[in-house]
């Protein structure tokens, strides 16, 4: 399995990172985890096109997660010949966003169908929301469903991606719980959404001060790896950004709490996982 970090970014705009977004590729499987700010053109620059995408998974409602959801429902249609709905699997909530996505689509939607004759029929999608627990078949893998602690953002979850020889846990945002370790045991590779909080801490503003209780620090992210017996460490979403100057520093931090294979990069680090 091939795990790509398509975005990298945090809500505030980076011009060297894309919004949270994280690909999943390997035989008979191409699912594509959150769908943040420029999720396509790194789609794009990955080599992969929403056309083949067997699903999207959305980690929680966090408009930097979902803000490209219309960017990849309208791609996907106009772009493809096959009327395979698009598969959106998500926590409770999602259904309500997904139609009122389609709902801001709809003139776009009747411009298109009446300027081109082969499009006949909106685009589809079929909506699964999700409850901790839950299981279910997407290409060729099997995924897994926990909770995560993100509050007052609720409910968040996380996912685990399970292929004939590889698995990857994808925990979005939030804090370490009992859950996410349960989830991460024995796993490839764990994706952890990650701050800086001395970093943040030297910043005087109460609202990005705010963040410090519902995100995973590095050492966090870390930890739960340690504690999990992951293979693999890969760290996304930077808050702050990532700068290539203290990469060193954030690798440190990691390999101080877990003594494994630590991924820290831009959008489109890819990773392989498992065995062939």
């Amino acid at each position: 399995m091939r795990i790509t970090l398509l975005g990298t970014g945090s809500p505030l705009p980076d011009p060297n990172r894309a919004g949270p977004s994280t690909l999943a590729t390997a035989d008979g499987l191409c699912v594509l985890i959150d769908c943040g700010r420029g999720v396509l053109m790194r789609l794009a620059a990955a080599g992969v096109y929403p056309v083949v995408l067997d699903g999207l998974l959305i980690t929680h409602l966090h408009s930097d997660h979902i803000c490209d959801l219309g960017d990849v429902i309208t791609t996907r249609w106009v772009m493809s010949t096959d009327p395979r709905p698009l598969a959106i699997y998500g926590p409770a909530g999602t259904q309500e966003v997904v139609e009122l996505t389609m709902r801001s689509l709809a003139r776009d939607v009747r411009y298109r169908i009446d300027h081109h004759r082969d499009l006949n029929d909106p685009p589809t999608v079929n909506v699964r929301e999700l409850e901790p627990g839950d299981s279910f078949g997407v290409g060729s893998a099997f995924v897994r469903v926990a909770a995560t602690q993100h509050k007052p953002v609720e409910p968040t979850l996380a996912f685990r991606i399970e292929c004939t020889h590889a698995s990857a846990v994808l925990g979005g945002d939030g804090i370490p719980c009992d859950t996410l370790d349960q989830l991460c045991s024995g796993a490839d590779a764990y994706v952890q959404a990650v701050i800086r909080d001395d970093l943040v801490k030297l910043v005087p503003n109460a609202r990005l001060q705010d963040i410090l209780n519902y995100h995973s620090t590095v050492e966090q992210a870390a930890q739960t790896a340690t504690r999990a017996g992951v293979g693999t460490l890969v760290l996304t979403h930077y808050v702050p950004a990532l700068q290539p100057a203290q990469e060193g520093e954030w690798r440190a931090r990691a390999a101080a709490h877990f003594d494994g294979t630590i991924v820290i990069g831009d959008d489109l680090t890819a990773v392989e996982i498992g065995t062939s």
